[in-house]
Order: structure tokens, then C-alpha cells, then sequence
């Protein structure tokens, strides 16, 4: 965290008024709360696909073709 970028921005929203402040905070908050969904949503995609039975019957495939692979002698990461 750049924390002379943080000073910079609140010497800033120091010089704001009230009512700017506020509509700010307000911003900020509707920025937060549209990532959060964004994710959110992108998390119940991947849950999803990983319920999916075509997902998981071409993972089991991947990993049947792998499967000779792993006795390479390297460590598992």
C-alpha cells in the first residue's frame, strides 16, 4: 500500500466540503458495492461449472492423460 498516495488523497478530501465529502463517500460505497456483486458473480460461475457434469467428466479426462506424467520423479507442487 503506496501510503503516501493515501496521505495525498486525504490532505484532498480534506479540502472538500461537507455535502463533497459525503457524495464521495456515497461513490465510493456504489463503486465497492458493484466490484463486490461482480465477484460475487464470478465466484457463482465457478461453482457452477464445477458442478457442472461435462466440467468434471473433461477434468477426469485431463487428468486420466496426465496420470503416467506424475511419476516423473518431481515433486508434486
Amino acid at each position: 500500500m503506496n501510503f503516501g498516495v493515501l496521505s495525498e488523497i486525504e490532505a484532498h478530501i480534506d479540502e472538500l466540503s461537507v455535502a463533497e465529502q459525503l457524495a464521495l463517500l456515497e461513490y465510493v460505497a456504489q463503486r465497492l458495492r458493484k466490484n463486490l456483486g461482480a465477484q460475487s458473480n464470478l465466484e457463482n460461475e465457478l461453482a457452477l461449472m464445477a458442478a457442472d457434469p461435462d466440467i468434471q467428466r473433461e477434468l477426469r479426462e485431463i487428468n486420466e492423460e496426465f496420470a503416467s506424467m506424475e511419476a516423473d520423479g518431481l515433486d508434486p507442487a
